[in-house]
């Protein structure tokens, strides 16, 4: 082994097979511009064992005359060549690295051995051992501060970029490489799929003007003064009940004061027929409910019929109208991203009972069912990102609308293609598996968003 003052720095490298011999060429180049640089005394090179994935396994180990030297390459050229490395193969190939010191080395040498300012190890290295903080990791300057809040959004070759591109292209692939033990490189499953389903529901029921109303201008006040080809409010109003009427929702003659003059009133046969859940429209487009529910016949469960009594839905009924539905919508959406939580364990579940042969364990299935579940958050969100942009630049709808029919097409063909990848059955019984999988899911979500309109119906 060759002898040198300083540590030695090991990269361990596996390397898929097909590009072996292009990768050795290039290592050997390497190797060569690693010798170049101030303070590396020498390099080994070793043949490893092939793994279980049919990679080929190199382990180079380069001797450096001092620690200062290593610090040196860990905080200039290596970053780049790292970089250079990872753009060339893409993901043909996986490193690690680890710094090793020989016998009685540390005893020997007169510069004082740093401590961890997280943890307070002994840093032997850029990196702590025990909690990866990196050693000279003090933010002193605004511009460190940006950079480390947004870093990730900007370089190419972070855990963010390397996780959604393949979470959107590559249906199964965060999930397969996550069990076979290449995780470091990718965000990880819980948060990829807390974030992703916090920027959906932000995307998607955040309103702007009315969350931030305070900073748009107040609309113009309606002028009142009718202008040629206007229509009046009776003309609005019967126009309304004319289309009412149409659908089956109203029937003229049945209808309280509203239609008919002001000065006739309704008989009490008439009033005695309005009883029920009543829809009344009023001049100037505003609706009335009528809440009574005494005509009603409840019936189902007695756990049901013990809770949902006439008088609690009608005080219910009042309060969901009283504001027409908006606190109750708003407290549906709040409830709705805890359903959908809850659906996880379950469909992992599922899956769970279709493979019983396949030897995983529960946590693997949820790790399927996290991945698609962020997955489909991404999509609909980048979906509803561009039916805005659409409606924002004036094209045409068609375009918004071909969008949405390509994401209803490739979200159950990712589902599909993401169960192959990651269980390794045929076809046939890939497909079998796949519609129960999926009928299952629909079942799951219907009765869980129904429990969720119940639940605040009865909370609020």
């Amino acid at each position: 082994m060759t002898s040198a003052a300083g540590p030695v720095y090991e990269v361990t490298l596996d390397v898929d097979r097909e590009i072996s011999e292009e990768f050795d060429a290039w290592l050997e180049q390497h190797v060569r511009e690693m010798l170049e640089i101030a303070g590396v005394v020498s390099a080994e090179t070793f043949h490893a064992k092939v793994d279980r994935a049919g990679r080929v396994g190199r382990v180079v180990r380069y001797f450096l005359e001092s620690d200062q030297a290593l610090e040196d390459y860990l905080t200039g050229p290596a970053e780049a060549m790292r970089r250079a490395t990872e753009l060339r193969f893409a993901n043909r190939f996986t490193a690690g690295r680890r710094v090793l010191r020989q016998a009685g080395q540390a005893e020997r040498t007169a510069e004082p051995v740093e401590a961890c300012l997280n943890c307070g190890a002994r840093l032997q290295g850029q990196y702590c051992a025990r909690c990866g903080q990196r050693a000279h990791g003090r933010l002193i300057s605004i511009w460190e501060l940006v950079r480390d809040a947004v870093g990730d959004l900007f370089e190419l070759d972070s855990r963010l970029w390397r996780t959604i591109i393949p979470l959107i292209f590559r249906p199964g692939t965060l999930t397969r490489e996550y069990l076979i033990g290449r995780r470091a490189r990718f965000m990880p499953p819980f948060r990829t799929y807390l974030v992703l389903s916090i920027v959906f529901f932000l995307v998607a029921f955040f309103d702007p003007e009315q969350q931030l109303g305070i900073l748009y201008e107040a609309p113009p006040e309606s002028d009142d003064s009718r202008t040629e080809g206007s229509q009046t409010e009776e003309e609005i109003r019967r126009e309304v009940l004319e289309d009412l009427a149409a659908d089956g929702i109203y029937v003229p003659g049945l209808s309280t004061s509203q239609d008919r003059p002001p000065a006739e009133k309704p008989s009490e046969e008439e009033q005695g027929d309005s009883r029920g859940l009543n829809v009344q429209v009023t001049p100037g487009g505003s609706t009335n409910f009528n809440c009574d529910l005494e005509d009603i016949d409840l019936s189902g469960p007695e756990w049901l019929t013990k809770r949902a009594t006439k008088e609690r839905l009608q005080i219910i009924c009042e309060r969901v109208m009283a504001d027409r539905g908006r606190s109750f919508i708003n407290q549906l959406l709040d409830n709705i991203p805890a359903a959908l939580f809850v659906l996880l364990p379950l469909m992992a579940l599922i899956l769970k009972m279709l493979y019983p042969l396949s030897k995983r364990y529960y946590v693997e299935h949820l790790l399927f069912v996290l991945h698609f579940h962020a997955f489909v958050f991404l999509i609909l969100t980048l979906e509803i990102l561009f039916s805005r942009l659409v409606a924002l630049t004036r094209l045409p709808d068609l375009i918004a609308n071909l969008s949405v029919f390509a994401v209803s097409l490739y979200v159950p063909v990712y589902l599909y293609k993401a169960i192959r990848r990651v269980y390794a059955q045929g076809r046939a019984i890939t497909i079998l598996k796949y519609f129960v999988l999926v009928m299952s899911y629909l079942i799951g979500l219907t009765l869980l968003l129904l429990f969720a309109v119940f639940y605040t119906a009865f909370s609020i």
